[in-house]
């Protein structure tokens, strides 16, 4: 007899490539409305699902996974993150979990390097004042930002993305110092030509630019907090296109409108979608709705392995994305 296709719930909507892949290997229910899914729904998608594969905003707490059915036995996450999802709660209930690493790395970096140059550079403000047909045309102290050549940039996280970031800012001049865990192997740290800083406190009190690729955790709430961020000197900028929760938006968004910093580039947001109304008013911010990873390459593979670890675990492997015990 033909093996049984496993039940797969997809909460939003993914590339129509990958959907129809999808529906030709498992026994899968889509969002084609693509409406985020309400607390109930998610809760009868993880009571009916062999397979659940929820995205970074769908929240699976310990309340969504205590309703779960016998059968849920992989939460196969489209994203490279996993703070949407209770592990503990998941591991107690034997559930496996799989993220999508790698793949978000270099359009990720991209962002981060597209708004580290346009910050100083102020070329947001720029373009308000063309569309607002307020410009008069070149003067010598017109708009004057800063150059990023020759500029110390401090990463806090020296993952994949902080190291795709470092070597951007490299060739873009900048000095490049980072505050990770654990220091880089010494032949990667001279390849980057990074400075490590064991002391978060001590590199951003000597910063130009400083850009969060940490991931998202109880440990890492809140990292950039007021204290923190009241080391910065006035004219260094915050980059984030990791977690909005890393940094304490609310003092984040006072020093911004106090000149206490130069300004900011962020693509994520403490309390997204919703974002504070007064970051929306201020002209020295760059602001994106989480648009990091927004390519079609990176959702295409981003899917492609979503499907990759599905397959494996119903033929009964572990699959290669697993997120192992140690990281809960």
């Amino acid at each position: 007899m033909p093996q049984k296709k496993p039940v797969v719930v997809v909460t939003r909507k993914l590339p129509d490539v990958i959907e129809t892949r999808m529906m030709e290997l498992f026994d899968t229910r889509l969002n084609l409305e693509d409406k985020p899914l309400s607390k109930a729904e998610l809760i009868e998608a993880v009571k009916t699902a062999d397979v659940l594969v929820p995205t970074i905003t769908d929240r699976i707490d310990a309340a969504v996974l205590s309703q779960a059915g016998p059968n849920l036995k992989l939460i196969a996450n489209f994203g490279t993150g996993v703070d949407n999802i209770d592990l503990a709660t998941a591991r107690q209930r034997s559930i496996t979990i799989t993220n999508t690493p790698g793949v978000l790395t270099e359009d990720t970096a991209d962002m981060t390097m597209a708004l580290i140059l346009a910050v100083p550079r102020r070329l947001a403000e720029g373009e308000r004042l063309l569309r607002s047909e307020k410009w008069n045309g070149w003067s010598p102290t017109h708009m004057l930002g800063h150059r990023i050549w020759g500029k110390r940039l401090g990463v806090i996280g020296m993952g994949r993305i902080g190291q795709a970031v470092a070597r951007r800012a490299k060739a873009f001049g900048m000095s490049i110092h980072y505050h990770n865990r654990k220091r880089l192997h010494p032949e990667l740290e001279a390849e980057l030509e990074a400075t490590y800083w064991e002391s978060l406190d001590q590199m951003l009190a000597r910063m130009d630019v400083v850009t969060i690729h940490c991931p998202h955790t109880p440990a890492t709430f809140h990292l950039l907090s007021a204290r923190r961020l009241a080391l910065l000197q006035p004219h260094s900028y915050v980059i984030n296109t990791s977690r909005g929760e890393i940094v304490d938006e609310n003092a984040l968004t006072r020093m911004l409108g106090r000149g206490e910093l130069a300004g900011a580039g962020l693509d994520v947001f403490e309390h997204e979608p919703a974002v504070n109304p007064k970051l929306l008013g201020l002209d020295n911010v760059v602001l994106l709705p989480h648009l990091g990873s927004a390519t079609i390459e990176s959702r295409i593979d981003m899917g492609e392995k979503v499907i990759i670890n599905i397959k494996t675990f119903a033929d009964g492997h572990n699959p290669p994305d697993r997120v192992l015990a140690s990281m809960f």
